[in-house]
């Protein structure tokens, strides 16, 4: 009931705002930090309801919704579960955008033409930066324990509506719980740095770091996606990749990385006017480009190269989707033979048609067998199989596999057999592994360089893996 009378008055309002949107709107008017347009689209309010319909966290930003408005959600929606049917719901000229997390839903309320899928996405950040402050938990038990310090966020990382810091990093460094001060907020001079990062353009680096040995590596990370027919054609098949980048820089160096982007080379050959003589020459065609916060996305669109200031440590600099010449590390040849009702026979073969000079690991194939299975004889050319009922069929582990190499399994399983035994469903073949120096979309690392104004020479490092997504065959 305590939660329930909970309602802080708007700290911000259009003539009174924080500090710290203060000096942000004066360096940019009419844009947030993520770059969308807000002079008319803000949010009302942000309110936390568990699955009773209670209110358990209301902050308003702006007046022009009532809090009798946000019950009739409450009353409307969430009580008649109709919540969980779309995302967004208007009710008398009142937009609610809303998400569930563990019961939690947390709704932001408007009465403007907003972007909404700034909005959700908003929502799912925000849920973010609490489980970065909860040790990764988000429920009903951790918002009423933490109430208070739910609010503080709030108050920070919206202002009249608007998003302004969502970085969780940045964050903890003044935002925590418990009493007293951190030394470095009694320091004026770290003080001074943690203004300048909270409300400058690099808000993900902070100045003056030093590493003794400057180095950089990168990782391209891919897992492949493939449906097969029972005739081993392609029914469909995608890639989606991510690049992870560890930054160990010392200073503020401004990076460029450049791949086999097929717009990138052909940009490139019209500059050279030389022709295109090989399909490797003319690059990949990537989809669904998705990039951490510090890439410079004019230059990219200009240029097709990324051009970012790296923050300090790991992070995902980018993700991206290929559905075109896509290069499969595996082809599964299955023979099924059925004998009656009480005896399967399957041969099936696996080959790695990546070279020969790589290996993948950790291979594991998935034989589901019928759930009346009583014995199941198996024997591998390499590796290990064997019947593991709780894996519903024969499972073959293979620790290496070599590159242009094949190899056979082997299983005969014997059913019993009763009067309820429903036809074999044949689920498809589902197979396991990751395959260093390999990528499946043929994506490559042409270039990173490093420039930073003390001129030191980086060492980099670059790393290829590829991985099992969905990668199945059909029976």
């Amino acid at each position: 009931f305590f939660f329930l009378m909970i309602r802080r008055p708007p700290r911000s309002t259009q003539s009174r705002s924080s500090a710290a949107s203060d000096v942000y709107k004066r360096q940019v008017s009419t844009q947030s930090t993520w770059g969308f347009e807000f002079r008319s689209s803000m949010i009302s309010s942000i309110v936390f309801i568990n699955h009773k319909g209670e209110i358990l966290i209301y902050r308003v930003y702006k007046d022009d919704i009532t809090r009798a408005e946000t019950m009739l959600f409450c009353t409307r929606i969430v009580a008649t579960k109709e919540n969980k049917e779309t995302p967004i719901i208007n009710i008398d000229g009142t937009s609610y955008l809303h998400i569930t997390v563990k019961d939690i839903i947390i709704l932001a309320t408007t009465k403007t033409n907003i972007n909404a899928a700034m909005g959700i996405h908003f929502l799912y950040q925000l849920v973010n930066i609490l489980k970065a402050y909860f040790g990764g938990e988000f429920d009903e038990n951790h918002i009423r324990k933490h109430f208070v310090l739910i609010y503080e966020l709030l108050d920070e990382i919206m202002d009249y509506g608007i998003p302004q810091i969502l970085d969780p990093d940045l964050l903890k460094k003044y935002i925590y719980e418990g009493g007293g001060v951190k030394p470095e907020l009694q320091d004026l001079n770290k003080l001074k740095q943690l203004t300048t990062l909270a409300t400058g353009a690099i808000t993900w680096r902070n100045e003056g770091i030093v590493h003794k040995k400057n180095e950089v590596y990168i990782d391209v990370v891919e897992s492949v996606n493939v449906l097969l027919s029972n005739k081993g054609t392609i029914i469909k098949t995608d890639v989606t990749g991510q690049v992870l980048v560890k930054c160990q820089l010392s200073g503020m160096p401004e990076c460029k990385f450049g791949m086999n982007d097929k717009l990138l080379m052909q940009r490139e050959r019209e500059q050279k006017k030389t022709p295109s003589n090989t399909p490797a020459d003319r690059g990949i065609a990537i989809e669904d480009l998705k990039f951490h916060q510090c890439v410079r996305l004019p230059k990219f669109d200009k240029e097709r190269a990324i051009t970012f200031i790296p923050p300090d440590g790991l992070f995902e600099l980018m993700t991206y989707r290929i559905t075109e010449n896509v290069n499969l590390p595996f082809k599964i040849m299955p023979v099924i033979n059925e004998y009656g009702r009480n005896k399967i026979e399957a041969r099936i073969k696996l080959k790695s048609i990546f070279e020969k000079n790589l290996f993948a690991t950790n291979v594991v194939l998935k034989f589901f067998t019928p759930k009346n299975t009583a014995i199941a004889n198996t024997s591998a050319g390499v590796g290990k199989a064997k019947y593991e009922p709780e894996q519903g069929g024969v499972v073959w582990r293979i620790k290496k596999f070599p590159g242009d190499f094949e190899s056979l399994l082997r299983c005969d399983i014997e059913l019993n057999v009763t009067g309820n035994d429903k036809p074999w469903a044949k689920p498809p073949i589902a197979m396991e592994f990751q395959v260093p120096m390999f990528t499946a979309s043929g994506l490559r690392v042409r270039f990173l360089r490093v420039h930073e104004k003390s001129g030191y020479k980086p060492t980099k490092w670059i790393r290829y893996i590829t991985k099992a997504g969905e990668y199945q065959h059909r029976l």
